[in-house]
Formats: C-alpha cells, sequence, structure tokens
C-alpha cells in the first residue's frame, strides 16, 4: 500500500474520532485505549486512564502530589493525583483505531 495514502487515512480517522474513546494499536503490537485529545501533522495526543490498582508513583509524581509525606493527605495545595496520563503517539505507528464504548 502507498504509504501517503496510509498516514493520510489513519489521519483522517483520528480527526473523525477527535474526543473520542478509543483503542489505538501500533505496528509493534501494542494497544492502548484512551481519548484522542489532539492530532498534528506527525503526532496523535491520547489521555490514557491512569486505573492501575497497585499504581506506585514516580519520583515526579511524589514531588508533585506529596506521596509519602505523612499528614499531607494528596500533597499540600496539589489537589488529587491524575486520573490521566498523556500519550503521545507518531501517526506513522499507529495500524488501526478502533471506537470503544464509554461503559
Amino acid at each position: 500500500m502507498n504509504r501517503h495514502y496510509d498516514h493520510q487515512h489513519i489521519y483522517d480517522l483520528c480527526k473523525k474520532h477527535m474526543h473520542a474513546y478509543v483503542l489505538a494499536e501500533t505496528s509493534d503490537g501494542k494497544k492502548h485505549d484512551g481519548i484522542i485529545t489532539g492530532l498534528d501533522d506527525e503526532y496523535v495526543y491520547i489521555a490514557v486512564p491512569n486505573d492501575q490498582p497497585n499504581h506506585k508513583p514516580s519520583r515526579d509524581e511524589e514531588r508533585q502530589f506529596g506521596y509519602g509525606y505523612p499528614g499531607y493527605g494528596y500533597g499540600y495545595g496539589y489537589g488529587r493525583p491524575r486520573r490521566f496520563n498523556r500519550l503521545i503517539l507518531p501517526l506513522a505507528a499507529l495500524t488501526a483505531l478502533s471506537i470503544l464504548p464509554w461503559y
């Protein structure tokens, strides 16, 4: 197939499903579910749920949200921890895009 056609087809799919909950599959076989939040000529931006029950916060999250500081809950003045992380995928790496139900 023509690479330009593939790129344009994936771009058009992402644009059509902006702000929708999707399953994106990459050329290396990985699958990511999330909400398309942005798109440009080279990348698609996806908000992926941070729903791992045993999620160990990174050092950046600890600094930002105050994990591990007794008596401060989620961190002084920062509110609750993030529910979504930002994932940036190159359009050239996308092989499939499927719409998922919200429930």
